[in-house]
Protein backbone atom coordinates (compact mmCIF):
# COMPACT_ATOMS: atom_id res chain seq x y z
CA UNK A 1 0.00 0.00 0.00
CA UNK A 2 2.36 2.61 0.87
CA UNK A 3 4.31 1.65 -1.96
CA UNK A 4 1.17 2.70 -4.44
CA UNK A 5 0.88 5.55 -2.52
CA UNK A 6 4.19 6.50 -3.34
CA UNK A 7 4.17 5.92 -6.36
CA UNK A 8 0.61 7.86 -6.61
CA UNK A 9 2.50 10.96 -4.90
CA UNK A 10 5.37 10.67 -7.67
CA UNK A 11 2.90 11.06 -10.70
CA UNK A 12 3.02 14.78 -12.22
CA UNK A 13 -0.31 16.83 -11.19
CA UNK A 14 -1.89 16.52 -15.19
CA UNK A 15 -1.67 12.69 -14.49
CA UNK A 16 -3.17 12.37 -11.51
CA UNK A 17 -6.15 14.02 -12.30
CA UNK A 18 -6.30 11.62 -15.46
CA UNK A 19 -6.13 8.52 -13.17
CA UNK A 20 -8.91 9.58 -10.67
CA UNK A 21 -11.25 10.41 -13.45
CA UNK A 22 -10.87 7.06 -14.48
CA UNK A 23 -11.41 5.55 -11.46
CA UNK A 24 -14.39 7.49 -10.95
CA UNK A 25 -15.91 7.00 -14.33
CA UNK A 26 -14.92 3.06 -13.64
CA UNK A 27 -16.33 3.28 -10.43
CA UNK A 28 -19.04 4.61 -11.85
CA UNK A 29 -19.60 1.94 -14.53
CA UNK A 30 -18.75 -0.81 -12.19
CA UNK A 31 -21.81 0.31 -10.09
CA UNK A 32 -24.05 0.65 -13.16
CA UNK A 33 -23.15 -3.13 -14.43
CA UNK A 34 -24.29 -4.20 -11.01
CA UNK A 35 -27.21 -2.40 -10.96
CA UNK A 36 -28.18 -3.56 -14.55
CA UNK A 37 -26.95 -7.30 -13.76
CA UNK A 38 -29.21 -7.13 -10.73
CA UNK A 39 -31.89 -5.85 -12.95
CA UNK A 40 -31.60 -8.51 -15.03
CA UNK A 41 -31.96 -11.08 -13.01
CA UNK A 42 -35.08 -9.70 -11.39
CA UNK A 43 -35.81 -9.97 -15.08
CA UNK A 44 -34.42 -13.45 -15.64
CA UNK A 45 -36.43 -14.74 -12.72
CA UNK A 46 -39.84 -12.93 -13.62
CA UNK A 47 -39.43 -14.74 -17.06
CA UNK A 48 -38.64 -17.66 -15.15
CA UNK A 49 -42.05 -17.53 -13.26
CA UNK A 50 -43.52 -17.16 -16.29
CA UNK A 51 -42.01 -19.80 -18.20
CA UNK A 52 -42.91 -22.41 -15.19
CA UNK A 53 -46.51 -20.86 -15.03
CA UNK A 54 -46.64 -22.02 -18.64
CA UNK A 55 -44.89 -25.14 -18.26
CA UNK A 56 -46.42 -26.48 -14.94
CA UNK A 57 -50.22 -25.65 -16.94
CA UNK A 58 -48.77 -27.38 -19.66
CA UNK A 59 -47.01 -30.50 -18.21
CA UNK A 60 -50.07 -30.88 -15.86
CA UNK A 61 -52.60 -31.05 -19.36
CA UNK A 62 -50.24 -33.20 -21.31
CA UNK A 63 -49.67 -35.60 -18.64
CA UNK A 64 -53.90 -35.89 -18.14
CA UNK A 65 -54.06 -37.06 -21.54
CA UNK A 66 -51.33 -39.35 -21.18
CA UNK A 67 -53.68 -40.52 -18.32
CA UNK A 68 -56.53 -40.80 -20.99
CA UNK A 69 -54.32 -42.55 -23.24
CA UNK A 70 -53.30 -45.39 -20.21
CA UNK A 71 -57.20 -45.67 -19.28
CA UNK A 72 -57.97 -45.67 -22.88
CA UNK A 73 -54.93 -49.01 -23.21
CA UNK A 74 -56.76 -50.66 -20.14
CA UNK A 75 -60.12 -50.28 -21.62
CA UNK A 76 -58.72 -52.05 -24.77
CA UNK A 77 -57.44 -54.96 -23.33
CA UNK A 78 -60.44 -55.27 -20.60
CA UNK A 79 -63.07 -55.12 -23.80
CA UNK A 80 -65.24 -58.62 -23.11
CA UNK A 81 -65.08 -59.20 -27.05
CA UNK A 82 -61.83 -58.41 -27.79
CA UNK A 83 -61.29 -60.81 -24.41
CA UNK A 84 -63.38 -63.64 -26.20
CA UNK A 85 -62.02 -63.23 -29.99
CA UNK A 86 -58.34 -63.54 -28.51
CA UNK A 87 -58.99 -66.64 -26.38
CA UNK A 88 -61.43 -68.45 -29.44
CA UNK A 89 -58.01 -67.12 -31.13
CA UNK A 90 -55.89 -68.64 -28.88
CA UNK A 91 -57.83 -72.23 -29.52
CA UNK A 92 -58.56 -72.20 -33.76
CA UNK A 93 -56.76 -74.98 -35.29
CA UNK A 94 -57.69 -73.76 -38.73
CA UNK A 95 -56.12 -70.94 -40.66
CA UNK A 96 -59.47 -69.63 -42.09
CA UNK A 97 -60.53 -69.43 -38.16
CA UNK A 98 -58.03 -67.87 -37.50
CA UNK A 99 -58.12 -65.12 -40.15
CA UNK A 100 -62.05 -64.85 -38.97
CA UNK A 101 -61.07 -64.17 -35.42
CA UNK A 102 -58.31 -61.74 -36.35
CA UNK A 103 -60.89 -59.75 -38.69
CA UNK A 104 -63.26 -59.38 -35.66
CA UNK A 105 -60.26 -58.07 -33.73
CA UNK A 106 -59.14 -56.00 -36.01
CA UNK A 107 -62.89 -54.25 -36.38
CA UNK A 108 -62.93 -54.08 -32.17
CA UNK A 109 -59.54 -52.16 -32.24
CA UNK A 110 -60.97 -49.93 -35.02
CA UNK A 111 -64.20 -49.11 -32.85
CA UNK A 112 -61.93 -47.88 -30.70
CA UNK A 113 -58.97 -45.97 -32.59
CA UNK A 114 -61.66 -44.19 -34.69
CA UNK A 115 -63.27 -42.22 -31.69
CA UNK A 116 -59.28 -40.99 -30.31
CA UNK A 117 -57.87 -37.69 -31.46
CA UNK A 118 -54.75 -38.38 -30.35
CA UNK A 119 -54.81 -42.13 -31.46
CA UNK A 120 -52.34 -42.74 -34.49
CA UNK A 121 -52.93 -46.45 -34.26
CA UNK A 122 -53.72 -49.12 -32.44
CA UNK A 123 -52.01 -52.40 -32.92
CA UNK A 124 -52.74 -55.80 -31.37
CA UNK A 125 -49.84 -58.14 -31.36
CA UNK A 126 -50.68 -62.07 -30.51
CA UNK A 127 -49.59 -65.07 -29.64
CA UNK A 128 -47.87 -65.64 -32.57
CA UNK A 129 -46.73 -62.34 -33.38
CA UNK A 130 -49.33 -61.84 -35.75
CA UNK A 131 -49.82 -57.96 -36.10
CA UNK A 132 -53.67 -56.33 -36.05
CA UNK A 133 -53.87 -53.04 -36.82
CA UNK A 134 -56.49 -50.17 -36.81
CA UNK A 135 -56.69 -46.70 -37.53
CA UNK A 136 -53.10 -45.70 -39.65
CA UNK A 137 -52.11 -49.33 -40.81
CA UNK A 138 -48.41 -47.85 -41.23
CA UNK A 139 -46.88 -50.76 -39.08
CA UNK A 140 -43.93 -51.30 -36.52
CA UNK A 141 -40.84 -52.15 -38.16
CA UNK A 142 -40.80 -56.02 -37.63
CA UNK A 143 -37.34 -55.81 -35.97
CA UNK A 144 -39.68 -54.02 -33.01
CA UNK A 145 -41.78 -56.39 -32.02
CA UNK A 146 -39.95 -58.54 -29.55
CA UNK A 147 -38.91 -55.53 -27.60
CA UNK A 148 -42.44 -54.34 -27.43
CA UNK A 149 -43.76 -57.82 -26.08
CA UNK A 150 -40.92 -58.17 -24.10
CA UNK A 151 -41.82 -54.84 -22.45
CA UNK A 152 -45.27 -56.31 -21.68
CA UNK A 153 -44.45 -58.79 -19.87
CA UNK A 154 -41.91 -56.92 -17.96
CA UNK A 155 -44.84 -54.83 -16.73
CA UNK A 156 -47.16 -57.99 -16.45
CA UNK A 157 -50.66 -56.25 -17.64
CA UNK A 158 -50.03 -52.54 -16.31
CA UNK A 159 -49.35 -50.13 -19.11
CA UNK A 160 -45.91 -48.94 -19.89
CA UNK A 161 -44.77 -46.00 -22.35
CA UNK A 162 -41.70 -46.50 -25.37
CA UNK A 163 -40.57 -43.74 -26.69
CA UNK A 164 -38.58 -45.46 -29.56
CA UNK A 165 -41.31 -44.60 -32.02
CA UNK A 166 -41.65 -43.40 -35.39
CA UNK A 167 -41.63 -39.28 -36.53
CA UNK A 168 -45.45 -39.76 -36.79
CA UNK A 169 -45.94 -41.52 -33.41
CA UNK A 170 -43.28 -41.08 -31.18
CA UNK A 171 -44.64 -42.12 -28.07
CA UNK A 172 -46.13 -45.62 -27.51
CA UNK A 173 -48.78 -47.17 -24.74
CA UNK A 174 -47.08 -50.72 -24.33
CA UNK A 175 -49.59 -53.28 -22.37
CA UNK A 176 -50.04 -57.13 -21.76
CA UNK A 177 -53.59 -58.58 -22.33
CA UNK A 178 -54.16 -61.28 -19.95
CA UNK A 179 -57.44 -63.59 -19.73
CA UNK A 180 -59.96 -62.29 -16.85
CA UNK A 181 -63.33 -62.43 -18.71
CA UNK A 182 -66.68 -63.95 -16.96
CA UNK A 183 -65.08 -64.27 -13.27
CA UNK A 184 -62.22 -66.59 -14.63
CA UNK A 185 -58.93 -64.82 -13.93
CA UNK A 186 -56.55 -67.02 -15.40
CA UNK A 187 -54.47 -64.03 -16.55
CA UNK A 188 -53.36 -66.11 -19.61
CA UNK A 189 -51.53 -64.60 -21.64
CA UNK A 190 -53.10 -63.56 -24.73
CA UNK A 191 -51.28 -60.97 -26.60
CA UNK A 192 -49.72 -57.54 -26.69
CA UNK A 193 -51.98 -54.30 -27.04
CA UNK A 194 -49.60 -50.97 -28.56
CA UNK A 195 -51.30 -47.57 -28.87
CA UNK A 196 -49.64 -45.19 -30.74
CA UNK A 197 -49.88 -41.65 -29.71
CA UNK A 198 -50.11 -38.40 -31.37
CA UNK A 199 -47.84 -36.62 -29.17
CA UNK A 200 -47.85 -33.55 -30.43
CA UNK A 201 -51.39 -33.04 -31.24
CA UNK A 202 -51.53 -32.71 -27.22
CA UNK A 203 -48.48 -31.01 -26.69
CA UNK A 204 -50.47 -28.25 -29.31
CA UNK A 205 -53.49 -28.64 -27.40
CA UNK A 206 -52.36 -28.68 -23.83
CA UNK A 207 -49.25 -25.53 -24.48
CA UNK A 208 -50.72 -22.33 -23.16
CA UNK A 209 -50.12 -19.37 -25.02
CA UNK A 210 -46.70 -20.52 -25.89
CA UNK A 211 -44.13 -17.31 -26.38
CA UNK A 212 -42.61 -16.53 -29.92
CA UNK A 213 -40.07 -18.85 -30.61
CA UNK A 214 -40.42 -20.62 -27.65
CA UNK A 215 -40.50 -24.65 -27.50
CA UNK A 216 -41.35 -27.22 -25.29
CA UNK A 217 -38.95 -30.56 -24.93
CA UNK A 218 -39.85 -33.47 -22.99
CA UNK A 219 -37.21 -36.18 -22.60
CA UNK A 220 -37.39 -39.50 -20.35
CA UNK A 221 -34.19 -39.21 -19.56
CA UNK A 222 -32.64 -41.48 -22.50
CA UNK A 223 -34.22 -40.17 -25.63
CA UNK A 224 -35.88 -37.57 -26.21
CA UNK A 225 -40.03 -37.80 -26.38
CA UNK A 226 -40.86 -34.69 -27.68
CA UNK A 227 -40.54 -33.25 -30.83
CA UNK A 228 -38.88 -35.35 -33.07
CA UNK A 229 -36.88 -32.46 -34.69
CA UNK A 230 -35.81 -31.50 -31.48
CA UNK A 231 -33.57 -28.18 -31.43
CA UNK A 232 -30.83 -30.13 -28.99
CA UNK A 233 -29.51 -33.38 -29.11
CA UNK A 234 -29.81 -35.95 -25.34
CA UNK A 235 -25.87 -34.94 -24.34
CA UNK A 236 -27.26 -31.35 -24.15
CA UNK A 237 -30.72 -32.64 -22.90
CA UNK A 238 -28.75 -34.15 -19.95
CA UNK A 239 -26.27 -31.27 -19.47
CA UNK A 240 -29.53 -29.06 -18.46
CA UNK A 241 -30.62 -31.98 -16.35
CA UNK A 242 -27.44 -32.29 -14.02
CA UNK A 243 -28.16 -28.30 -14.36
CA UNK A 244 -28.74 -27.33 -10.40
CA UNK A 245 -30.85 -23.85 -10.93
CA UNK A 246 -34.34 -24.86 -12.12
CA UNK A 247 -33.79 -21.81 -15.11
CA UNK A 248 -31.06 -20.31 -16.97
CA UNK A 249 -29.25 -19.44 -20.18
CA UNK A 250 -27.69 -22.55 -21.80
CA UNK A 251 -25.43 -22.60 -25.04
CA UNK A 252 -26.48 -25.32 -27.80
CA UNK A 253 -25.32 -26.10 -31.07
CA UNK A 254 -28.00 -24.28 -32.27
CA UNK A 255 -27.38 -21.10 -29.75
CA UNK A 256 -28.52 -19.80 -26.56
CA UNK A 257 -31.97 -20.47 -25.09
CA UNK A 258 -33.48 -19.32 -21.98
CA UNK A 259 -34.51 -22.79 -20.43
CA UNK A 260 -37.00 -23.48 -17.72
CA UNK A 261 -37.31 -26.64 -16.45
CA UNK A 262 -39.44 -28.94 -14.71
CA UNK A 263 -39.84 -33.13 -13.20
CA UNK A 264 -43.14 -35.35 -13.84
CA UNK A 265 -43.91 -37.25 -10.83
CA UNK A 266 -46.27 -39.16 -13.19
CA UNK A 267 -44.18 -40.62 -16.18
CA UNK A 268 -40.64 -39.48 -14.77
CA UNK A 269 -40.04 -37.30 -17.53
CA UNK A 270 -38.33 -33.75 -17.72
CA UNK A 271 -39.88 -31.07 -19.33
CA UNK A 272 -37.91 -28.24 -21.17
CA UNK A 273 -39.68 -24.99 -22.20
CA UNK A 274 -37.00 -23.26 -24.32
CA UNK A 275 -37.54 -19.67 -25.43
CA UNK A 276 -34.20 -18.39 -27.63
CA UNK A 277 -32.27 -15.85 -25.99
CA UNK A 278 -30.75 -13.52 -28.20
CA UNK A 279 -34.37 -13.61 -30.08
CA UNK A 280 -35.92 -12.89 -26.31
CA UNK A 281 -33.31 -10.47 -25.55
CA UNK A 282 -32.50 -8.63 -28.61
CA UNK A 283 -33.83 -5.24 -27.46
CA UNK A 284 -31.98 -5.78 -23.46
CA UNK A 285 -28.90 -6.52 -25.50
CA UNK A 286 -29.32 -3.57 -27.42
CA UNK A 287 -30.26 -1.23 -25.09
CA UNK A 288 -26.85 -2.59 -23.08
CA UNK A 289 -24.79 -2.50 -25.75
CA UNK A 290 -25.66 1.31 -26.49
CA UNK A 291 -25.42 2.00 -22.47
CA UNK A 292 -21.54 0.45 -22.97
CA UNK A 293 -20.87 2.55 -26.15
CA UNK A 294 -22.40 5.74 -24.47
CA UNK A 295 -20.24 4.88 -21.42
CA UNK A 296 -17.11 4.82 -23.36
CA UNK A 297 -17.78 7.96 -25.04
CA UNK A 298 -18.60 9.68 -21.60
CA UNK A 299 -15.04 7.84 -20.35
CA UNK A 300 -13.00 9.15 -23.45
CA UNK A 301 -14.48 12.57 -23.14
CA UNK A 302 -13.89 12.66 -20.00
CA UNK A 303 -10.34 11.77 -20.36
CA UNK A 304 -9.96 14.27 -23.04
CA UNK A 305 -11.57 17.05 -20.98
CA UNK A 306 -9.52 16.14 -17.90
CA UNK A 307 -6.31 15.92 -19.99
CA UNK A 308 -6.75 19.30 -21.47
CA UNK A 309 -8.23 21.10 -18.09
CA UNK A 310 -5.23 19.31 -16.49
CA UNK A 311 -2.20 20.62 -18.75
CA UNK A 312 -4.09 23.86 -18.83
CA UNK A 313 -3.34 23.89 -15.55
CA UNK A 314 0.28 22.14 -15.55
CA UNK A 315 1.62 23.66 -18.41
CA UNK A 316 2.25 27.11 -17.38
CA UNK A 317 3.60 25.80 -13.45
CA UNK A 318 6.03 22.99 -15.88
CA UNK A 319 7.32 26.14 -17.71
CA UNK A 320 7.96 27.97 -14.56
CA UNK A 321 9.69 25.14 -13.11
CA UNK A 322 11.97 24.27 -16.13
CA UNK A 323 12.95 28.16 -15.95
CA UNK A 324 13.79 27.84 -12.40
CA UNK A 325 15.83 25.13 -12.83
CA UNK A 326 18.21 26.98 -15.39
CA UNK A 327 18.61 29.91 -12.91
CA UNK A 328 19.17 27.23 -10.69
CA UNK A 329 22.08 25.88 -12.24
CA UNK A 330 23.68 29.49 -12.45
CA UNK A 331 22.27 29.94 -16.14
CA UNK A 332 21.95 33.73 -15.39
CA UNK A 333 22.41 34.51 -19.17
CA UNK A 334 19.22 33.62 -20.06
CA UNK A 335 17.56 35.07 -16.77
CA UNK A 336 16.05 37.89 -18.65
CA UNK A 337 14.81 35.54 -21.45
CA UNK A 338 13.09 33.72 -18.30
CA UNK A 339 11.57 36.53 -17.17
CA UNK A 340 10.33 37.95 -20.38
CA UNK A 341 8.57 34.77 -21.63
CA UNK A 342 5.15 34.71 -22.81
CA UNK A 343 2.83 34.02 -20.45
CA UNK A 344 0.69 30.76 -21.70
CA UNK A 345 -2.82 31.74 -22.25
CA UNK A 346 -4.70 34.39 -20.86
CA UNK A 347 -4.81 33.13 -17.28
CA UNK A 348 -6.12 34.95 -14.67
CA UNK A 349 -6.07 32.24 -12.10
CA UNK A 350 -3.89 31.72 -9.13
CA UNK A 351 -1.49 30.19 -12.03
CA UNK A 352 -1.54 33.15 -13.98
CA UNK A 353 -0.83 35.27 -11.02
CA UNK A 354 2.29 32.99 -9.94
CA UNK A 355 3.08 33.36 -13.55
CA UNK A 356 3.41 37.73 -13.25
CA UNK A 357 4.82 37.14 -9.94
CA UNK A 358 7.87 35.17 -11.20
CA UNK A 359 8.18 37.33 -14.32
CA UNK A 360 8.19 40.41 -12.02
CA UNK A 361 10.89 39.07 -9.58
CA UNK A 362 12.93 37.79 -12.77
CA UNK A 363 12.99 41.30 -13.70
CA UNK A 364 13.55 42.36 -10.63
CA UNK A 365 16.86 40.49 -10.23
CA UNK A 366 18.28 41.32 -13.49
CA UNK A 367 18.01 45.19 -12.48
CA UNK A 368 19.25 44.28 -9.29
CA UNK A 369 21.96 42.44 -10.66
CA UNK A 370 23.07 44.82 -13.28
CA UNK A 371 22.58 47.07 -10.65
CA UNK A 372 25.01 45.59 -7.81
CA UNK A 373 27.24 44.05 -10.14
CA UNK A 374 28.12 47.58 -12.01
CA UNK A 375 28.65 48.67 -8.32
CA UNK A 376 31.15 46.07 -7.29
CA UNK A 377 33.18 46.26 -10.40
CA UNK A 378 33.80 49.95 -9.22
CA UNK A 379 34.12 49.29 -5.90
CA UNK A 380 36.46 46.28 -6.38
CA UNK A 381 38.66 48.11 -9.24
CA UNK A 382 38.83 51.00 -7.11
CA UNK A 383 40.05 49.26 -3.41
CA UNK A 384 42.58 46.87 -5.99
CA UNK A 385 44.23 50.10 -7.18
CA UNK A 386 43.88 51.93 -3.67
CA UNK A 387 45.73 48.80 -2.05
CA UNK A 388 48.08 47.99 -4.86
CA UNK A 389 49.27 52.03 -4.54
CA UNK A 390 49.84 51.85 -0.48
CA UNK A 391 53.02 51.28 -0.92
CA UNK A 392 54.69 52.77 2.71
CA UNK A 393 55.94 56.48 1.67
CA UNK A 394 58.88 56.44 4.11
CA UNK A 395 60.31 53.12 2.34
CA UNK A 396 60.74 55.41 -0.69
CA UNK A 397 62.19 58.12 1.30
CA UNK A 398 64.87 55.84 3.27
CA UNK A 399 65.75 54.01 0.11
CA UNK A 400 67.13 57.55 -1.34
CA UNK A 401 68.68 58.12 2.01
CA UNK A 402 70.63 54.51 1.20
CA UNK A 403 71.12 55.60 -2.16
CA UNK A 404 72.89 58.84 -1.55
CA UNK A 405 74.82 57.56 1.96
CA UNK A 406 76.24 54.62 -0.61
CA UNK A 407 77.25 57.20 -3.04
CA UNK A 408 79.01 59.37 -0.53
CA UNK A 409 80.39 56.13 0.73
CA UNK A 410 81.39 53.88 -1.73
CA UNK A 411 79.90 54.34 -5.47
CA UNK A 412 79.41 52.43 -8.32
CA UNK A 413 78.72 48.72 -7.66
CA UNK A 414 76.40 49.34 -4.60
CA UNK A 415 75.21 52.07 -6.23
CA UNK A 416 74.45 50.21 -9.40
CA UNK A 417 72.71 47.52 -7.56
CA UNK A 418 70.52 49.64 -5.73
CA UNK A 419 69.51 51.83 -8.39
CA UNK A 420 68.46 48.58 -10.46
CA UNK A 421 66.60 47.06 -7.53
CA UNK A 422 64.70 50.14 -7.10
CA UNK A 423 63.94 50.73 -10.42
CA UNK A 424 62.53 47.54 -10.78
CA UNK A 425 60.46 47.93 -7.51
CA UNK A 426 59.20 51.34 -9.00
CA UNK A 427 58.12 50.09 -12.44
CA UNK A 428 56.35 46.68 -10.69
CA UNK A 429 54.52 48.81 -8.37
CA UNK A 430 53.37 51.39 -10.73
CA UNK A 431 52.06 49.53 -13.50
CA UNK A 432 48.11 49.21 -12.40
CA UNK A 433 47.12 47.01 -15.33
CA UNK A 434 48.23 43.71 -13.65
CA UNK A 435 46.17 42.76 -11.14
CA UNK A 436 47.73 38.97 -10.97
CA UNK A 437 51.09 37.61 -11.55
CA UNK A 438 53.14 34.46 -10.96
CA UNK A 439 54.86 33.88 -7.80
CA UNK A 440 57.86 34.07 -9.38
CA UNK A 441 57.46 37.68 -10.58
CA UNK A 442 55.83 38.29 -7.05
CA UNK A 443 58.91 36.74 -5.22
CA UNK A 444 61.63 38.77 -8.13
CA UNK A 445 59.68 41.86 -6.49
CA UNK A 446 60.56 40.34 -2.96
CA UNK A 447 64.55 39.98 -3.46
CA UNK A 448 64.46 43.09 -5.25
CA UNK A 449 63.14 44.76 -2.16
CA UNK A 450 65.64 43.24 0.83
CA UNK A 451 68.72 43.62 -1.85
CA UNK A 452 67.42 47.09 -1.46
CA UNK A 453 67.00 46.58 2.65
CA UNK A 454 70.37 44.47 2.89
CA UNK A 455 72.24 47.63 1.88
CA UNK A 456 70.67 49.55 4.85
CA UNK A 457 70.82 46.92 7.51
CA UNK A 458 73.51 44.84 6.51
CA UNK A 459 74.09 41.80 8.57
CA UNK A 460 71.22 42.97 10.62
CA UNK A 461 69.21 41.52 8.27
CA UNK A 462 69.39 37.68 7.88
CA UNK A 463 66.92 36.65 5.47
CA UNK A 464 66.26 33.87 3.31
CA UNK A 465 63.72 32.27 0.64
CA UNK A 466 62.33 28.33 0.77
CA UNK A 467 60.15 28.26 -2.09
CA UNK A 468 59.06 24.39 -3.64
CA UNK A 469 59.78 25.58 -7.64
CA UNK A 470 56.62 23.57 -8.79
CA UNK A 471 54.56 26.58 -6.96
CA UNK A 472 56.06 29.61 -8.77
CA UNK A 473 53.64 29.23 -12.00
CA UNK A 474 50.65 30.07 -9.64
CA UNK A 475 49.06 32.83 -10.24
CA UNK A 476 48.21 35.53 -6.63
CA UNK A 477 47.52 38.46 -6.50
CA UNK A 478 50.50 41.30 -7.34
CA UNK A 479 52.05 42.66 -4.36
CA UNK A 480 50.77 39.96 -1.83
CA UNK A 481 54.44 38.92 0.01
CA UNK A 482 56.38 42.18 -0.21
CA UNK A 483 54.33 44.00 2.23
CA UNK A 484 54.65 41.43 4.64
CA UNK A 485 58.01 41.21 4.47
CA UNK A 486 59.01 45.31 4.54
CA UNK A 487 56.06 44.73 8.24
CA UNK A 488 58.68 41.84 9.09
CA UNK A 489 61.32 44.58 8.91
CA UNK A 490 59.70 47.62 9.80
CA UNK A 491 58.81 45.81 13.27
CA UNK A 492 60.98 43.37 13.85
CA UNK A 493 64.21 44.59 12.71
CA UNK A 494 64.61 48.41 13.16
CA UNK A 495 63.72 48.24 16.93
CA UNK A 496 66.32 45.55 17.51
CA UNK A 497 70.26 46.10 17.43
CA UNK A 498 70.61 42.20 17.33
CA UNK A 499 70.23 40.66 13.82
CA UNK A 500 66.76 39.45 13.02
CA UNK A 501 65.87 36.71 11.24
CA UNK A 502 62.98 36.49 8.20
CA UNK A 503 62.21 33.40 6.42
CA UNK A 504 59.76 33.26 3.46
CA UNK A 505 58.21 29.19 2.92
CA UNK A 506 56.56 28.54 0.05
CA UNK A 507 54.60 25.03 -0.26
CA UNK A 508 52.04 23.54 -2.04
CA UNK A 509 49.00 21.03 -0.54
CA UNK A 510 46.65 19.53 -3.18
CA UNK A 511 45.45 22.38 -5.19
CA UNK A 512 46.46 25.23 -2.44
CA UNK A 513 49.54 27.21 -2.47
CA UNK A 514 51.05 28.03 1.25
CA UNK A 515 52.76 31.33 1.91
CA UNK A 516 54.25 32.06 4.98
CA UNK A 517 56.71 34.58 6.74
CA UNK A 518 58.20 34.52 9.37
CA UNK A 519 60.61 36.77 11.79
CA UNK A 520 61.93 36.00 15.57
CA UNK A 521 61.40 39.57 16.22
CA UNK A 522 59.52 41.32 19.33
CA UNK A 523 56.57 39.93 18.25
CA UNK A 524 52.58 40.64 19.91
CA UNK A 525 50.62 40.16 22.59
CA UNK A 526 47.83 37.95 22.80
CA UNK A 527 45.26 40.91 23.18
CA UNK A 528 47.03 43.21 20.68
CA UNK A 529 46.55 39.70 18.07
CA UNK A 530 42.92 38.99 19.30
CA UNK A 531 42.42 43.14 18.71
CA UNK A 532 44.17 42.65 14.96
CA UNK A 533 42.11 39.75 13.89
CA UNK A 534 38.60 41.01 14.87
CA UNK A 535 39.34 44.02 13.56
CA UNK A 536 39.90 46.80 15.62
CA UNK A 537 43.23 47.70 15.36
CA UNK A 538 43.42 50.66 13.11
CA UNK A 539 46.72 52.43 14.31
CA UNK A 540 49.37 53.47 12.23
CA UNK A 541 51.62 50.16 11.44
CA UNK A 542 51.20 46.86 11.78
CA UNK A 543 47.41 47.54 11.74
CA UNK A 544 47.32 48.98 8.42
CA UNK A 545 49.53 46.60 6.20
CA UNK A 546 48.29 43.12 7.74
CA UNK A 547 44.73 44.79 7.06
CA UNK A 548 45.09 45.27 3.30
CA UNK A 549 46.69 42.52 2.50
CA UNK A 550 43.16 40.50 4.21
CA UNK A 551 41.12 42.74 2.38
CA UNK A 552 42.86 42.72 -1.10
CA UNK A 553 42.67 38.43 0.16
CA UNK A 554 39.07 38.64 0.28
CA UNK A 555 38.20 40.29 -3.05
CA UNK A 556 40.53 38.37 -4.64
CA UNK A 557 39.15 34.70 -3.27
CA UNK A 558 36.64 35.69 -1.31
CA UNK A 559 36.04 32.39 1.41
CA UNK A 560 39.15 30.04 -0.58
CA UNK A 561 41.53 32.66 0.46
CA UNK A 562 42.61 32.27 3.83
CA UNK A 563 44.68 34.71 6.17
CA UNK A 564 46.38 33.48 9.34
CA UNK A 565 48.39 35.34 11.84
CA UNK A 566 50.17 33.39 14.90
CA UNK A 567 52.34 35.57 17.46
CA UNK A 568 53.94 35.79 20.66
CA UNK A 569 55.82 38.80 22.59
CA UNK A 570 59.27 37.72 22.64
CA UNK A 571 59.26 35.20 20.21
CA UNK A 572 58.30 36.82 16.60
CA UNK A 573 55.52 36.58 14.30
CA UNK A 574 54.01 34.32 11.52
CA UNK A 575 51.58 35.08 9.33
CA UNK A 576 50.47 32.51 7.01
CA UNK A 577 48.32 32.59 3.69
CA UNK A 578 46.46 29.90 2.10
CA UNK A 579 45.16 30.37 -1.31
CA UNK A 580 43.83 28.01 -4.23
CA UNK A 581 45.97 27.25 -6.85
CA UNK A 582 45.45 28.87 -10.43
CA UNK A 583 47.73 28.27 -12.97
CA UNK A 584 49.03 30.96 -15.52
CA UNK A 585 47.18 31.25 -18.86
CA UNK A 586 43.77 31.23 -16.78
CA UNK A 587 41.39 33.76 -18.29
CA UNK A 588 38.67 34.33 -15.93
CA UNK A 589 40.59 34.28 -12.48
CA UNK A 590 37.19 34.77 -10.53
CA UNK A 591 34.96 32.18 -12.73
CA UNK A 592 37.61 29.71 -11.26
CA UNK A 593 38.04 30.65 -8.10
CA UNK A 594 34.28 30.68 -7.71
CA UNK A 595 33.67 26.88 -9.60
Amino acid sequence: MNKVKSAFNRLPIHRKMILLISLLMLFCFGFYLSVLQYVFQIYDRQIYEKSSQVLNLSSVGIENQLREMANLSFKVMSDEQLQRYLLELAKADTAYAKTALRKKITNRLVAYAGSEKYVYSMLLIDNENTVMAAGNREGLPVSMLPELVSLGQQHAGSNSWYTGGDRQARLLSVRQIRSFTEGAFTLEQLGTLVIRIRVDRIVEDQMQEPGEGSRLVISDGTEVVYPSDSPVDQREILSEMNRTEPYGIAHFAQGRYFVARTFSTYTNWVYFYMTPFDEMFKQTQWVKRLVIVIFVAILLTALTVGARFARSITSPIALLIKKMRKIEKGDLDKLEEAALGPLPGSLQDEVGQLYRTFMMMMQRIRELIYENYAKQLVIRETELKALQAQINPHFLYNTLESINWLAKMHKQRQISEMVEALGFLLRNSSNMSEKWITLEKELDIVRNYVIIQRFRYEERLDFEMEVDSASTAALIPKLILQPLVENAIHYGLEPRVEPCQIRIRVTTEGKRVILEVKDNGPGMTAEFLEQLRVGNVRTRGQGIGLTNIRERLKLAYGEAGVFHIESRSGEGTTVTIRIPWIEEGVTDVQSHVGG
